[in-house]
């Protein structure tokens, strides 16, 4: 599996942007999907993940509320809905794909490029 994500760029504080991450291959709907996102000098840090059917989600408290995860699986494409977008969300996100949703950050099989999200106060 090949994951791309896009959709980054430059927001103002208080601004939305959602994020794709398309998958190469035929096994994308048997992943659970997670987005990852790492600021300057932070560690990786978890935000969402999404079982393989969409059934089950699950949040990072930094953005529960704030950010959507969801996925279409007949597009190969996993999506996060950013709104209410604050400057310390400023990082490059990544998408990734692992066999359980309650994978952490050491057990995904695959990751995406990531896509740089920037937000301006």
């Amino acid at each position: 599996v090949q994951l791309q994500a896009s959709g980054g760029g430059l927001v103002q504080a208080g601004g939305s942007l959602r994020l794709s991450c398309t998958a190469s291959g035929p096994t994308f709907r048997s992943y659970a999907m997670h987005w990852f996102r790492q600021a300057p000098g932070k560690e990786r840090e978890f935000l969402a993940a999404i079982s393989w059917s969409g059934r089950f989600t699950n949040y990072a408290d930094s953005v529960k509320g704030r950010f959507t995860i969801s996925r279409d699986n007949a597009k190969n494409t996993v999506y996060l809905q950013m709104n209410s977008l604050k400057p310390e969300d400023t990082a490059v996100y990544y998408c990734a794909a692992a066999q359980n949703i309650a994978a952490t950050m050491y057990g995904m099989d695959y990751w995406g490029k990531g896509t740089l999200v920037t937000v301006s106060s």
